[in-house]
């Protein structure tokens, strides 16, 4: 733990903001699997656009957690350490691919994007001028979340768009 590194910390609780942490951690790595495994099972029209998209994702989400755990240890706590705990401390939760046609899964990846920005948005408000080390962080996450909702928005709206105008051709 970084002694002189937490004492910069202001008017906040050290424990709970690794608590916070912990289920963003939780987040990440549910959100990395369920894009790698959407990027597996996915099927339909422009799959290979939505196979792209999901594999940088998941790539960034696996990038986030590192960072997270990184910051955890800085500040003296540890990152949960089994995928079980994943389960009980996440924000989001992880709902498994149901339907793999490519409108479903870039439905429900939206709305994980969407509860992540949720997420980060209220960290980056619970340390900003507080913690700016952790701030700094989140913010860079929740930017990072924000290109990802509008990443998958614009391709989802593509392909709807798309399969609209033939439908109307047909």
């Amino acid at each position: 733990m970084a002694v002189r590194g937490n004492s910069i910390i202001k008017g906040l609780d050290i424990k709970e903001i690794i608590t916070m942490l912990n289920k963003a951690y939780a987040d990440e790595w549910l959100a990395y699997y369920q894009y790698f495994i959407e990027a597996k099972v996915i099927k339909g029209i422009m799959k290979d656009a939505a196979i792209a998209e999901l594999t940088q994702h998941a790539t960034d989400e696996l990038r986030h957690a590192n960072m997270i755990a990184d910051r955890i240890l800085q500040l003296g706590g540890t990152p949960l350490l089994h995928p079980q705990e994943w389960f009980t401390h996440t924000n989001c939760g992880y709902e498994e691919p149901k339907d793999f046609d490519v409108v479903s899964i870039l439905e429900d990846s939206i709305k994980g994007e969407q509860c992540a920005i949720s997420v980060y948005s209220e960290l980056t408000d619970m340390t900003r001028d507080k913690d700016i080390v952790t701030y700094d962080i989140v913010s860079e996450i929740l930017a990072d979340e924000v290109e990802h909702e509008e990443d998958l928005q614009a391709l989802h709206d593509d392909i709807s768009e798309f399969v609209v105008s033939l439908k109307n051709k047909l």
